[in-house]
């Protein structure tokens, strides 16, 4: 094993749990190693290993000042053996030593006729500490109240430069004398110690004091009342000097004590005497005597000039919070002295409206009374408020007491808001009103007097239209040309204003209801109707009441007419009509009824609730019908709009609309193309072909009975660009062409005719004899405007040809 492990040095101030080192070891081999801490026999444990990592802790705190030295056993081992070394670890100082005093407690005898600036003591004090954290600088606290002063580095106490030291004024003096190391670290922190002490300074006396009274100043008192000659103090005088008497003679004191008779003041003169009997110091006493005042007079209240026991004031309500009433002049005085002129003052009455300044009086004081409460002070409760104002004696047993009469009469102020009896007004109205109709009085009320207490109304807001109000009385009425309507509008509210004649106001909202009256009745949406009915499925009619509320408007349905009666039921409430549960087909109703269409008539009846009640009737046509067989969306159509034909109209117009854009969509585009090219299609030209000389009867037979056996033979079409092709290529024909003799159609039937009846031909033009169903469809959705052009012009030649050969028109 390799170990390194070297002398430390560990600061002191290191907290217990803190990790100081980490011991370093490798095995040669590569085998992990643990690591170990021992002491000698008798040690204290300060540190702690962690045996894996090496780190170590301390376990118990360090204090240089008893142990600067720490010898422990270091080990490291794999498992096999082990190596251990010494190690000595070495603790640096901190500063955790505070400065000590020694040789405490310290007592001084100074004479007291020591010259100013002459030391008197040294005082040491020690730091166990080192450096900065062990030197000692002194210092005294309250330095300009003491008569001392001290070396800051050597602790030499001397007296203070130009001050002299008195027995006679005080004989022992207290120094506090403060020691205060250089500081040092502590735990990272600066820190700083520091000691006190006190030094007792007792001053001898020495001979320098002339002779002194005893317990002065001299107070005397005698009673007002006692003779004259009573005896009232006694006075004493010492000699100053009372420790170190004056031994260079023998002194004398002569104690004169002296008798003082009813005097207001006395002078009192000590002197010291020599065995000798010269005076050699004296000294004079004041004393000073009281004549002592009898209990004999009460408190008493004055005014202006004169004692008063009523005092009187008016003021306006509501003044400020610690006002004074200056109105009020009053002063009280007790004419005895001393504790017997002492007094409280208090009011006697309401409580926490008013307080009097002074509430305790010696002698004589100035009365004052202040607002405390300036709400209590109200006009509307109180027209005046009456207090008592008394005096009473404090410490005298005799407690004599005086009071006087305070009388305030209050003037009143606008200080109140006019006020609703309700926050809310509520109230109802038919709507059938006439115009000024009341609705509700609202109240408020001022309780100020005079003009402020009057109240004027307003009203205000969306809903305040229809309304006035009367300005004096509150009553809230409609405009006279109001007409309300539950069904317009049932429901108003708007604020109404109470305010006196200073602009101090309140509001209040009010919520007025139109009440329905029953005043339309119901209405169908039309008085003949007509409705199919599938056996088995009702048919429903409805009729509507413009009323706002119910029952006004709830609508009850019954059928009025029927022939007969007792084919239909109608539900009261939803206006369902149905056949009777026994009608199940057709075959029943036609065995009621000799009506063979199957299509009734009924009279119903719509009756609303409202009181009075209003009906109206409908005549509705039913259709009865069994239920279709056929299936599909176009059979449910048509049944569903069976009673409803402008619906089927629309649809069938929009269907119709639609084929018509396609065509002309088709055409427009077949006539660009055309346009655009030189080739005429076959179908751009039409040859009519003349028929044969024929009876007018074998003729009608033939369109009547046959038809050719081939279609295509009725046209011919040439490719003759030249005929219907114009100079501006838009096929306008500008002349009528002689049309080619057309083929002979084929052989009519044989027909029994005369012979001398004449021939009628019918000549043919190509797109002439379309079936009628397509014409039809082909005028709805309309044409192009080159082919509509086309057949117009064929259609006129064909016309004018047949005229001019005397043939009639098909």
């Amino acid at each position: 094993n390799v170990f390194y492990v070297s002398g430390s040095v560990i600061d002191m101030a290191t907290f217990s749990g803190a990790h100081v080192y980490t011991l370093n070891g490798t095995d040669p081999e590569g085998d992990p190693v643990t690591y170990g801490l021992t002491y000698e026999a008798g040690s204290r444990r300060y540190f702690s290993v962690d045996g894996n990592l090496g780190n170590v802790t301390l376990i118990e705190e360090l204090d240089r000042e008893k142990e600067d030295e720490i010898e422990v056993i270091v080990s490291i081992s794999d498992g096999l053996s082990t190596v251990s070394e010494k190690v000595r670890i070495l603790v640096t100082d901190a500063n955790d030593e505070s400065p000590e005093f020694i040789n405490t407690p310290y007592t001084v005898q100074v004479p007291e006729n020591s010259p100013s600036g002459s030391s008197i003591f040294k005082i040491e004090a020690v730091d166990r500490d080192t450096g900065s954290g062990g030197s000692i600088t002194y210092f005294l606290q309250n330095i300009h109240a003491n008569k001392f002063t001290i070396d800051r580095h050597s602790g030499v106490l001397r007296i203070k430069s130009g001050v002299t030291l008195d027995y006679e004024k005080s004989r022992t003096h207290f120094v506090v004398v403060v020691a205060k190391d250089g500081g040092g670290k502590l735990r990272g922190d600066n820190k700083v110690f520091s000691a006190t002490t006190t030094v007792t300074v007792n001053v001898e006396d020495v001979q320098d004091t002339p002779p002194m009274f005893i317990g002065t100043p001299y107070y005397g008192y005698v009673y007002e009342d006692t003779l004259a000659g009573s005896e009232v103090l006694a006075v004493v005088a010492l000699d100053g000097d009372r420790r170190k008497p004056n031994r260079r003679s023998q002194l004398q004191l002569r104690r004169k004590y002296s008798l003082i008779t009813v005097l207001p003041l006395y002078f009192v003169q000590a002197s010291e005497v020599s065995p000798e009997g010269d005076v050699s110091a004296y000294a004079f006493a004041v004393v000073t005597i009281r004549v002592v005042d009898l209990n004999n007079h009460p408190p008493t209240f004055y005014g202006e000039s004169s004692p008063q026991n009523r005092f009187e004031l008016t003021m306006y309500e509501h003044p400020p919070e610690g006002e004074i009433l200056r109105g009020l002049k009053i002063t009280v005085n007790d004419s005895d002295q001393g504790a017997n002129a002492k007094f409280n003052l208090r009011l006697v009455g309401p409580g926490g409206i008013f307080r009097v300044v002074p509430q305790t009086v010696l002698n004589e004081a100035q009365v004052t009374i202040i607002v405390e409460n300036s709400a209590a002070i109200d006009y509307e409760k109180f027209k005046g408020l009456t207090f008592k104002l008394l005096a009473i004696e404090v410490n005298t047993p005799e407690k004599f007491s005086s009071t006087a009469d305070v009388a305030i009469r209050l003037l009143d102020t606008n200080d109140n808001v006019p006020k609703f009896s309700s926050d809310y007004y509520i109230a109802r109205i038919p709507e059938n009103s006439p115009g000024g109709s009341n609705v509700v009085a609202v109240t408020a009320t001022d309780p100020d007097s005079g003009l402020w207490g009057e109240v004027k109304y307003s009203i205000y807001g969306t809903g305040a239209d229809l309304f006035l109000i009367h300005p004096l009385t509150g009553i809230i009425y409609t405009q006279p040309w109001a007409v309300l309507d539950a069904e317009v509008n049932s429901k108003y509210n708007f604020y109404v204003k109470a305010e006196d004649t200073d602009g101090k106001y309140s509001l209040a909202e009010a919520f007025i209801t139109v009440l329905d009256v029953n005043d339309h009745s119901p209405e169908f949406n039309e008085n003949i109707q007509e409705k199919t009915m599938i056996i088995g499925s009702p048919v429903k009619i409805e009729a509507i009441d413009q009323d706002a509320e119910e029952p006004n408007n709830i609508v009850d349905y019954s059928i009025m007419q029927a022939d007969p009666a007792n084919v239909f039921d109608i539900d009261q409430s939803t206006g369902e009509i149905k056949l009777k549960s026994y009608i199940r087909s057709l075959d029943i109703i036609h065995n009621i009824t000799k009506n063979k269409d199957c299509i009734w008539s009924l009279v119903v009846q719509a009756k609303d609730r409202g009181s009075p009640s209003f009906s109206t009737t409908a005549v509705l046509k039913i259709d009865i019908t069994e239920e279709t067989l056929h299936k599909g969306p176009m059979a449910a159509f048509l049944m569903q709009t069976k009673d409803n034909p402008m619906k089927a109209l629309g649809v069938l117009a929009g269907v119709m609309g639609i084929m018509v854009l396609i065509t002309i969509m088709i055409s427009t585009a077949m006539f660009w193309r055309n346009k655009r090219s030189n080739k005429i299609m076959p179908v751009r030209r039409i040859i009519k072909k003349r028929q044969t000389q024929q009876s007018r009867t074998v003729r009608m037979e033939w369109l009547k009975f046959k038809r050719p056996s081939n279609a295509a033979e009725k046209f011919v079409v040439e490719d003759d660009a030249k005929s219907l092709q114009n100079e501006n290529s838009n096929n306008n024909v500008q002349a009528a062409p002689v049309p080619p003799a057309a083929p002979l159609p084929p052989p009519p039937p044989a027909l029994a005719a005369s012979r001398n009846t004449a021939v009628w031909r019918v000549p043919t033009v190509s797109g002439s004899l379309t079936p009628k169903f397509i014409n039809k469809q082909l005028k709805k959705r309309g044409h192009s405007s080159a082919h509509n052009a086309l057949v117009s012009e064929l259609k006129m030649k064909f016309e004018k040809r047949n005229a001019a050969m005397g043939e009639p028109h098909i």
